[in-house]
């Protein structure tokens, strides 16, 4: 609209100059032989002609008023006698000017009009004969006898269109000059109007053109609403199915639009047929890992049985040592396997959307189990608990602070999926941490009103190619076939599936600095409302 309505006032300006130059023109050439006929009115009346019998009449070579300029038709009454002959003419108008000059001119610039003998007048608006001064005089002077008409500033009178002129009989220099005044109002009255109407053509042009592209884009409207609601569906993961499609009557609005929306129609429906082709593989692959965990875990579970009845019963007394050896590296293997099947299996019904059990939960309780269990299976780390949770707000007064009953740390969900997300948290923190570090566990209550719980390390961090890909699938930050760590790539992801099944969150934050380094995982729960906060 900017770009149409930029167009519009160009376009007005343009023919607006235009009309506005031929206008002028015009306006000058009739000034011209206005100047013409004055002069020629003027030469008569030197000659000897008498002003009488034109009263009120028009004169033939001219449109000008040939009454007397004075009220009434009568002469003007002349100040005195240095008016000169010809300004007093019959049809002379107001804002005539007339100046005849006698004699030879002298060449010196410091007293030009000194061999001069000068009579000049003009007629002001009120009809009345005034005298020029020197300088205008002076300045009509310098002009050169051209018999063309000329523009000219005469001081403050404003601009002359002039005529300069020899007298064929007595050879003086005749100036005769008419005001362009009325001219130049007419101009200005013009582009006045001129800018009036291109500002309302503008105006008309905003209203209307913005009522048409509206109009016309209201459709092209839709369909971008289409490719939002689309967009904003969550394609990523789970059953998808897009029956959102541009209507048909969009479509058959305008070539245009039609052409975005069966290209839009067609995509769509090449997206949900590969979204349908992608739910079934993963179900397949879901359905095969679950089918697979479990007729794993039989088989799995009789060999660690075995060797452990074996080292029960003493058989292996009788073994050598490398077999003794090999049937501990059997035992231990199974159990690791029998780890890992167990998590395939988690993540397989996480990913079915099967039910988590519902029930309420204390965080506290869970948070404190979980570091007193990492606190025996890691010794070599030191250990913090924070439960400010539990603490009064700052800012509380003494009095206050020993009346608060913090609030119940409850939230709805599997007690035992939730052990597991704090037992691979802190597990995490251990293993990839040296000895020495220091790990703070921290419940706290968010500005939200959620459960917040924090498990802060030390460590030398994350590196960031691996942070990205943290809670993928089998991911380790350690990517060597020794796998010193003895990590599967299985908790992060099985911790958050956990956590987004229990409609929570879980991030990250990593420095790897060399001052500034550690490792912060947060899990965020909703908790279950108190009758004050429901109120």
């Amino acid at each position: 609209m900017v770009g149409v309505i930029g167009i519009v006032l160009v376009m007005a300006a343009g023919i607006g100059a235009l009309s506005t130059l031929m206008l002028r023109q015009s306006l000058v050439d009739r000034l011209d032989e206005q100047l013409t006929a004055a002069s020629d009115r003027a030469a008569a009346r030197r000659h000897g002609a008498a002003p009488t019998g034109l009263t009120g009449s028009r004169s033939s070579d001219s449109d000008q008023d040939t009454s007397w300029p004075g009220a009434d038709g009568a002469p003007p009454a002349a100040p005195n006698d240095d008016v000169p002959i010809g300004l007093d003419a019959v049809g002379q108008s107001i804002g005539t000017l007339t100046l005849i000059a006698s004699g030879a001119r002298d060449t010196d610039e410091s007293d030009s009009t000194s061999a001069l003998t000068i009579t000049a007048g003009y007629i002001d608006d009120d009809g009345t004969y005034r005298t020029l001064t020197d300088a205008e005089c002076q300045a009509l002077l310098s002009l050169e006898v051209t018999g063309e008409p000329v523009t000219v500033s005469v001081d403050s009178l404003g601009n002359y269109r002039v005529l300069v002129t020899e007298d064929s009989a007595s050879g003086d220099v005749v100036i005769t000059g008419l005001s362009t005044a009325a001219d130049e109002k007419l101009i200005r009255t013009q582009l006045l109007a001129q800018l009036g109407i291109a500002l309302a053509g503008a105006l008309i042009a905003a209203v209307a053109g913005r009522a048409m592209v509206r109009t016309s884009l209201a459709p092209l409207e839709r369909v971008a609403d289409t490719a939002e609601r689309v967009a904003s569906q969550p394609l990523s993961r789970g059953e998808v199915s897009i029956r959102e499609r541009v209507s048909a009557a969009d479509v058959a609005s305008s070539q245009e639009i039609g052409q975005v929306g069966n290209a839009l129609n067609t995509l769509l429906g090449h997206v949900d047929d590969a979204l349908t082709a992608r739910q079934r593989s993963e179900t397949q692959v879901r359905q095969f890992v679950a089918d697979a965990s479990h007729e794993l875990r039989t088989p799995l579970a009789s060999i660690r049985g075995y060797t452990e009845l074996i080292s029960r019963s003493g058989a292996d007394a009788v073994l050598p040592e490398d077999a003794v050896h090999a049937l501990e590296r059997v035992h231990s293997e199974s159990v690791r396997m029998t780890a890992l099947v167990e998590d395939l299996l988690l993540l397989a019904r996480l990913d079915a959307g099967r039910e988590l059990e519902h029930e309420e939960v204390d965080l506290v309780e869970i948070v404190v189990d979980a570091v007193a269990d990492a606190r025996a299976a890691g010794p070599d780390h030191i250990w913090d608990l924070n439960l400010a949770v539990l603490e009064p707000p700052a800012g509380l007064s003494g009095d206050a602070a020993e009346e608060f009953v913090p609030e119940p740390t409850l939230v709805v969900g599997d007690e035992a999926r939730l052990r597991q997300v704090m037992v691979n948290l802190l597990a995490n923190a251990r293993v990839h941490t040296p000895a020495g570090s220091r790990v703070t566990t921290t419940l706290y209550r968010g500005e939200d009103g959620a459960l917040a719980i924090s498990v802060a390390d030390d460590g030398p961090g994350i590196d960031p190619a691996v942070r990205d890909r943290l809670f993928e699938r089998f991911a380790r930050g350690d990517a060597s076939r020794e796998r010193r760590t003895g990590s599967t790539g299985l908790g992060m992801s099985i911790a958050l599936a956990i956590v987004q099944s229990h409609h929570g969150t879980l991030t990250v934050d990593s420095r790897t600095g060399a001052e500034d380094h550690g490792t912060t995982f947060t899990v965020t729960l909703p908790a279950i409302p108190t009758p004050a906060h429901a109120a």
